[in-house]
């Protein structure tokens, strides 16, 4: 199989799971292989008037958490935090005042920053509610820390610390203000500074928060939850936050990538660290292991064999942006819509690394 029969196949695949799926207005795929020499770049459906194209900038939701993770790594290596700090030592008594009680008993002090990282904090997910408050009442506005606050006063822990994998994004809204804190700047001005800056990630932006360098020549891709365009929603990018919000197009995602395996923007030593130190996800992910906001497939005999292993991070709406080490390739994209959070990773698993692999053995 030559290598454009290679991008060729995987193409296909992807068109037309997007031509037959009337739910997905549309997607973007990058797939990328110096070793296998395979480079695809392409983009299906419509963002709303024009032909979807792969130079637009998309938000690949929750997949900004591997960034907020990267940058929490980042002031690890500086000497500015430990893994293991209380988040205590940096969050104010106004926001951490109970913020953690369960059964009666505060734990609060003993959440730490690995908790936060590898979502075993045990505390309470307040995005999908203020979501729907938001839609139901478009009066009504919020920040990151008042958000914290009010899952403080209307939402339960579900752990003590460290006991039980449970994904929220209020874990990483606290990562948010500890970055913040440790810095004197807001979170999107560390971004840019210490990622998109040195990496040329020009068209990059922190959404509704920040600007990119250059404008894109192409509007953002539409980002779909339930039918409800995300963008529409006003005042919705707060609730995003250091949970989300990264937007940039697909190539950019992958110079953030190969940055991160490549010891660009951290040692080797800690990039493991973000790998390895890693628990178990929980229903209904149970085929894989939560690092620092990084997803690790589980390989099981004949059901998902070990040359498929891959690593990176994923977002409701069908995101996804991983590595294969079997094949050395990035696997990048969207569906865009909140309906394909598992179906992407089954087409990138059985369409994608599939093909691959097949190509590698030839």
């Amino acid at each position: 199989m030559s290598n454009t029969d290679i991008s060729q196949r995987i193409e296909s695949h992807f068109r037309n799971q997007v031509q037959k799926d009337k739910r997905v207005r549309n997607a973007y795929l990058l797939v990328h292989s110096d070793r296998l020499n395979v480079s695809l770049n392409i983009a299906e459906g419509k963002s709303g008037d024009i032909p979807a194209n792969p130079k637009q900038p998309n938000h690949l939701a929750s997949v900004g958490k591997l960034f907020t993770a990267t940058l929490i790594s980042i002031l690890y290596e500086q000497g500015k935090l430990d893994f293991d700090d209380s988040i205590g030592k940096y969050l104010d008594d106004e926001l951490m005042k109970g913020l953690h009680v369960y059964k009666g008993k505060e734990y609060s002090q003993d959440i730490k920053i690995k908790h936060l990282l590898k979502q075993t904090s045990g505390l309470y997910d307040v995005f999908y509610d203020l979501w729907e408050k938001m839609q139901k009442d478009p009066t009504f506005k919020t920040t990151p820390r008042e958000a914290v606050l009010w899952g403080k006063d209307h939402l339960k822990p579900v752990a003590t610390p460290g006991k039980k994998h449970s994904y929220t994004d209020t874990n990483y809204y606290l990562l948010g203000f500890i970055i913040e804190k440790i810095t004197d700047k807001k979170f999107h001005d560390v971004m840019h500074e210490l990622i998109f800056e040195p990496l040329g990630m020009d068209h990059a932006c922190m959404y509704g928060f920040s600007r990119p360098k250059k404008e894109s020549e192409f509007p953002q891709a539409g980002l779909y939850f339930k039918n409800v365009d995300f963008r529409s929603v006003e005042g919705v990018h707060q609730i995003d936050y250091a949970g989300g919000s990264v937007m940039a197009p697909p190539d950019e995602f992958l110079l953030f990538m190969k940055a991160l395996l490549n010891q660009t923007l951290i040692k080797k030593e800690t990039l493991h660290i973000m790998l390895n130190d890693d628990v178990n996800m929980g229903f209904p992910m149970v085929g894989f292991r939560y690092g620092y906001s990084i997803w690790k497939m589980k390989t099981i005999p004949v059901i998902m064999p070990k040359e498929y292993f891959a690593w990176g991070c994923v977002g409701v709406t069908g995101a996804f942006m991983f590595y294969h080490p079997a094949t050395e390739s990035y696997i990048i994209g969207t569906f865009n819509d909140f309906a394909y959070r598992g179906k992407a990773l089954e087409f990138m698993a059985r369409k994608v690394i599939k093909e691959l692999l097949k190509h590698a053995q030839k």
